[in-house]
């Protein structure tokens, strides 16, 4: 307020300090938000984060899919190199013209021998079955047979079983006992 003696101009000076304060007031008011202002930038914000996982997510997977395919490409060459000699011992004795069979079989043999050491070289090894009790999550029986063996016991192997650490990789066909 000015110093003024005039009472009318201390009166205008007032009432223009009242109006400019009001102003601001109402400056104030105006930059505050209205709920549905605030839940507005609420949602918006939230759906944008929700964008942002769902974008994330979607690389994620993405990623976990090539790394998947490139464990299994990768998988299947190693084990594809461990058995590529067999297959080329194979084509060798398939291609000798004058052969004995006494030596085509030690051949074949020997063949069979690599084999199994490629397959156990890969973690896969063949199952016993002889004379063990029949285990329906190992053996698939195929004929059954009198015997003097207790029942439920495997009498013969018609087809080898094999195993990869836990889990079976092809059941062993068996005859089992009565």
């Amino acid at each position: 307020m000015s110093q003024n003696t005039n009472p009318e101009e201390n009166l205008q000076n007032e009432v223009e300090e009242t109006v400019t304060d009001t102003e601001t007031t109402d400056d104030e008011v105006v930059e505050e938000k209205t709920p549905l202002e605030l839940a507005e930038e609420s949602i918006a914000s939230l759906t944008d984060r929700l964008m942002r996982t769902a974008a994330e997510f979607d690389n994620f997977k993405k990623r976990s899919q090539r790394e998947k395919s490139e464990v299994y490409s990768t998988a299947v060459c190693d084990t594809v190199e461990k058995l590529l000699p067999v297959l080329d011992n194979l084509e060798r004795a398939v291609s000798v013209e004058d052969a004995e069979a006494a030596n085509v079989l030690e051949g074949v043999k020997m063949i069979q021998k690599q084999f199994v050491d490629a397959l156990a070289a890969i973690g896969v090894l063949p199952m016993d079955a002889v004379g063990k009790p029949f285990d329906p999550e190992k053996h698939n029986a195929v004929m059954t047979e009198e015997s003097d063996q207790e029942e439920n016991t495997v009498l013969e192997e018609l087809m080898k079983g094999y195993v990869y650490q836990d889990k079976v990789v092809r059941h062993a066909m068996v005859k089992v006992s009565n």
